[in-house]
């Protein structure tokens, strides 16, 4: 942990995140971050007077209607949690198992929900385990037991500890921590997955124990009646062999095969509950996981008795009774906001096999994920785009004064966003068709309302052909942003390593570039090379609320960053001027550049170098 490498990094992966400029219980934020400050950091590491402070507790709302509690770290607990978690990534990344898919690199919903869909065809049973208060009930000694089988260093492993059970301040009361990691801490996700490897230990262990033979033994009716039409099949080849002119009867043989093949298309080819052919399946996303059973439902029982029981014992954590349960794959179990279910296509299709043609079953017990009306309900109603139940759209009174580039891109990043997440149903389109009508009708309502027209007119002068633009110049140049349509999905996704989540060189090379006008020492706004030198972030997203969406939406995907020394960096701070903004001053006739220099705005914030 002395590598400044090491804490250059924490701040490269810190620094871009909306919570970066979140100040904890201390009021400071990363605005002002220096190579003094990690010196400091690390020293107290290094002799052991480094203590975490309390996080600053906070309260989001679920989308059951409860709140869930976060605890914001002050900003150097996020920097030592951050190389804390990169340390054990390092550590237990190799050690993970494949059934688990949150908070990975390379791993996503998606990739769960995809091995899901790829993996589990033939489950008769879903086992569906919420556990209660997952993070807030972590064992901290049952924690630091885990982390003490792998790290031999007792110094990390304390101050781990030591972040474990710093506390937290709500409403300006202390509060002690026994158990738990807080929600919203940098290093918390990663201790939860070390937590829960155990349980993905002992889910593999079981899967192995679990399996039982290697086909399925055959339907007897299926192979009762595929018996009669080999037999029946074998008797007209001997009738024309031996040159028959009985044509009739040939005609009636081969419709009995007909009625056979037709019926034994309706039978299970293997038999479902053979008790010899078992199979476990398992998926783990964070502390939601999903166990499938292809069996007996007593093996499903059993198998969710012996998981109650390793939490219990092993874990210290309870299973919900009331949201836990075993249900039929036929009627489903939700995950991750999908709908996990099997079905059975029962219509026949016409096959060529060993050179006939034949009638072949469609493929029983296929896994299908599938969109929660209720999900798409709750968003439309949410966001404010009408009456779901009632079809009726609505504008949106928030927007009406932002300009119409603004409106488009809001609508166009809450439907593209919504829409990509349940890219992977079945029937996504099916399901999401009428919420595009009112993503539609909603923007265009919304535009008309500011322009005081009508929603025709506003159509009128957006379409082109099937689509409709947005017109507006950049300069002399013309642009057009497209409003996004369900049309407009790609459904085949790239799901191993995340969707639609575009990182550009540029993007990456300049948080690179950050660390480099860092180490250079020297002050990029009166250009001194003799003062320590800090970060300052121009452009504070909390402050940017009242300037503009299309601004605000600009300054929360790059935050913008300058090296300047200490003593520039206070006067910003203090609302005096540059020596750029005298010299306007004085060319404009002012006598004094001090008084004319305006003072620095919440929202207006400016920084010129």
């Amino acid at each position: 942990m002395k590598s400044p490498l090491l804490w250059e990094h924490a701040y490269q992966q810190i620094a871009p995140n909306k919570g970066a400029m979140t100040p904890g219980v201390d009021g400071k934020t990363l605005d002002g971050f220096s190579p003094e400050m990690v010196r400091s950091i690390i020293d107290r590491l290094a002799d052991g007077s480094y203590r975490p402070k309390p996080v600053r507790r906070v309260y989001i709302p679920k989308a059951n209607g409860k709140k869930r509690p976060l605890g914001v770290p002050t900003t150097e607990d996020k920097l030592v949690q951050e190389v804390v978690r990169t340390l054990l990534e390092q550590i237990y990344e190799p050690l993970f198992s494949q059934h688990s898919h949150g908070f990975r690199k390379e791993r996503s919903c998606h990739t769960a929900l995809e091995s899901i869909r790829a993996k589990w065809t033939g489950v008769k049973w879903l086992i569906d385990v919420d556990v209660v208060g997952f993070f807030d009930n972590i064992d901290h000694d049952v924690l630091i037991g885990l982390l003490e089988k792998r790290i031999a260093d007792r110094r990390f492993v304390r101050l781990i500890q030591g972040l474990l059970k710093a506390g937290y301040i709500e409403d300006w009361v202390y509060h002690r921590t026994y158990s738990g990691t807080p929600q919203g801490g940098v290093v918390s996700p990663m201790l939860a997955n070390i937590y829960l490897h155990e349980l993905d230990m002992f889910m593999q262990d079981r899967i192995a124990s679990f399996t039982r033979g290697n086909k399925r033994a055959p339907s007897k009716d299926a192979r009762r009646l595929g018996l009669k039409v080999c037999y029946l099949r074998k008797k007209v080849d001997a009738m024309r062999a031996a040159g028959s002119a009985d044509s009739q009867k040939i005609a009636s043989v081969l419709e009995e095969i007909g009625r056979l093949k037709a019926e034994r298309a309706t039978v299970p080819a293997n038999d479902a509950l053979d008790p010899h052919y078992r199979r476990l399946r398992y998926c783990r996303y964070a502390d939601d996981f999903l166990i499938g059973v292809t069996g007996s439902k007593a093996d499903a029982r059993q198998l969710m008795d012996e998981v109650r029981v390793f939490l219990t014992d092993t874990l210290k954590l309870e299973m919900s009774a009331e949201k836990s349960g075993i249900r039929k794959a036929t009627d489903g179990a939700r995950f991750l906001g999908y709908e996990v279910c099997t079905s059975t296509n029962r219509n026949p299709h016409k096959a060529i096999f060993y050179g006939r043609s034949t009638l072949r079953r469609g493929l029983a017990d296929r896994l299908r994920l599938r969109v929660p009306r209720d999900r798409v309900v709750r968003f439309v109603n949410d966001k404010g785009w009408g009456d779901y139940e009632a079809f009726r759209p609505r504008h949106r009174p928030a927007l009406r004064f932002a300009s119409d580039v603004e409106i488009v891109l809001a609508y166009n990043a809450e439907w593209r966003g919504f829409a990509n997440y349940y890219a992977l149903a079945d029937d996504v389109k099916r399901k999401l068709n009428k919420a595009g009508y009112f993503a539609l009708f909603s923007c265009v309502k919304t535009i008309a309302a500011k322009h005081r027209t009508s929603a025709r007119s506003v159509f009128a002068r957006l379409r082109r052909g099937m689509d409709f633009f947005i017109r507006f110049e950049v300069g002399d140049e013309p642009r057009a942003i497209k409003l996004w349509q369900l049309k407009d999905l790609r459904r085949h996704v790239r799901s191993w390593g995340g969707i639609d989540n575009p990182r550009s060189a540029q993007f990456v090379f300049s948080r690179t570039e950050l660390v480099e006008r860092l180490n250079a020492r020297q002050c990029e706004r009166c250009g001194r090379d003799d003062l320590p030198c800090e970060v300052h972030h121009v452009r504070r997203v909390a402050e940017m609320q009242y300037a503009g969406l299309s601004r605000y939406m600009r300054s929360a995907r790059q935050s913008k960053r300058a090296v300047l020394c200490v003593a520039c960096h206070n006067s910003i701070h203090a609302g005096q001027p540059t020596d750029r903004q005298r010299r306007i001053a004085r060319s404009r006739g002012e006598p004094d550049a001090l008084k004319g220099a305006r003072p620095v705005r919440r929202g207006a914030e400016q920084c010129s170098l």
